[in-house]
């Protein structure tokens, strides 16, 4: 709660950082409206600790979705407060050994008493760390069986918890105050399917019932979830956390990812612009939208390599962006001989080769994306005149760039010469269109 009250967001610029975004390639604006901490950054109805009450003195959710939308993007909030349920019962414990062994932290010991005078007057320490669900007990002498007892406490605490119904209606109600007064386009729910049993059943369908009323009966709004069953991705939307799919998936799906981590630390090593670009590509050509994370200091500022990178990235869509934008999905996602990894980590920095290609279509024409710059002539043994489903080549031309394309199209793969320039770096993409 101390570190609550830290956070003033002072050099934050919204309308800046906007368009920054927008100039990089976004077209959806998601902001993170409450994370396991359990801090609401949004003028919440049902829970006090909030950033309008604490810390920035600001209704950071309401501030986002104004400048979102006025600049043309839907509009998007992510909840993860339904792991606070597990996340804090740490916070009711003590230390094992040592010179305050046995002695509560202050979640355990604080009331809203104890803020007379403080600046969390008014404000009850249990409401933010969310009551004890199993409190440590007294006489712990070591660390293992400290140790011991947490794990047994952690196979309890992360059961639907049944037990605490006041947990789950707070839960639901702090959600539903969300929706209703910001009416999102887009729901990130950061759990395996729709969490806390009933409650979030209800509130997919309050979600959804709602959004179909403000748009005469059309549905129009997107709640991700992960790990969704196949029956499951028609009523969401699956969400890829730092990983990809093998293949192309039936139904859309949205893959998240960051530059460095989450949360902004300092002199962390980020993602290149080409790392970035090749995921996104690869995403797009499976079906996939990419949620990508910019960091943000406490301050509300962003960083002169974060800049560069946004820089960077607006270079590339800039050039390479009509092979990005509505398109679809091909007969096959590409070709090559990199692999994505499957789970977490799928979105790392892999060794792509001019080999690796991959595929979107629009309008009748197909782009195949060159995974890494050539150094040689490119073949693409997936557009043979042979190969299934290919037509006769008509055209090959280089996207961004008027410079001629040399081709040739053979029973087994399409041969086309290197270009003398590049138009952009990392990633290339050529337009072919058949006869």
């Amino acid at each position: 709660m101390e570190i609550d009250n830290l956070w003033h967001a002072e050099k934050w610029e919204p309308e800046k950082l906007m368009e920054l975004y927008i100039t990089a390639g976004a077209k959806y604006f998601v902001a993170l409206a409450n994370h396991e901490d359990n801090f609401d950054t949004y003028d919440s109805r049902y829970h006090a600790w909030n950033s309008v009450n604490v810390g920035p003195k600001r209704d950071i959710i309401g501030t986002w979705a104004r400048v979102a939308r006025a600049h043309g993007l839907h509009f998007g909030v992510s909840n993860h407060s339904s792991h606070t349920w597990h996340w804090f019962q740490t916070a009711y414990g003590y230390d094992a050994e040592g010179p305050l062994a046995g002695v509560r932290y202050d979640a355990y010991r604080l009331t809203r008493e104890d803020g007379r005078g403080k600046w969390w007057e008014g404000l009850d320490p249990q409401d933010l760390y969310g009551k004890p669900a199993m409190v440590i007990p007294d006489g712990f002498t070591s660390k293992q069986a400290a140790k011991d007892w947490q794990a047994d406490a952690n196979a309890w605490n992360e059961a639907p918890p049944t037990n605490n119904p006041a947990f789950v209606d707070n839960w639901f109600f702090r959600l539903q105050d969300l929706l209703d007064h910001y009416q999102p386009d887009f729901l990130y729910l950061d759990n395996t399917r729709l969490p806390l049993g009933q409650a979030g059943l209800d509130i997919a369908a309050h979600y959804y019932n709602s959004n179909m009323a403000r748009h005469g009966g059309k549905l129009e709004a997107v709640l991700t979830a992960k790990g969704l069953r196949d029956n499951e991705n028609k009523a969401m939307v699956r969400d890829w956390e730092r990983s990809v799919p093998d293949d192309i998936q039936e139904f859309p799906f949205e893959a998240d990812t960051c530059i460095g981590d989450w949360h902004y630390q300092d002199d962390i090593e980020y993602k290149t612009v080409g790392q970035v670009v090749q995921s996104l590509v690869d995403i797009v050509s499976k079906n996939g939208t990419m949620l990508l994370n910019i960091p943000q200091r406490g301050d509300g500022s962003i960083d002169d390599r974060e800049l560069a990178f946004l820089q960077g990235m607006a270079k590339w869509m800039q050039v390479n962006g009509v092979a990005i934008y509505g398109t679809r999905p091909w007969h096959w996602f590409g070709e090559g001989p990199t692999q994505v990894p499957h789970g977490r980590g799928g979105d790392a920095k892999l060794p792509y080769t001019q080999k690796d290609i991959r595929f979107t279509t629009k309008d009748g024409a197909l782009y195949a994306f060159v995974m890494a710059l050539p150094t040689q002539a490119i073949t693409i043994t997936s557009l043979g005149w042979d190969a299934e489903l290919v037509r006769p080549i008509q055209a090959v031309e280089l996207v961004g760039s008027g410079e001629p394309v040399r081709w040739e199209q053979g029973k087994d793969t399409l041969t086309i010469q290197k270009p003398e320039r590049f138009p952009s770096e990392n990633v290339i993409a050529f337009k072919i269109t058949f006869r």
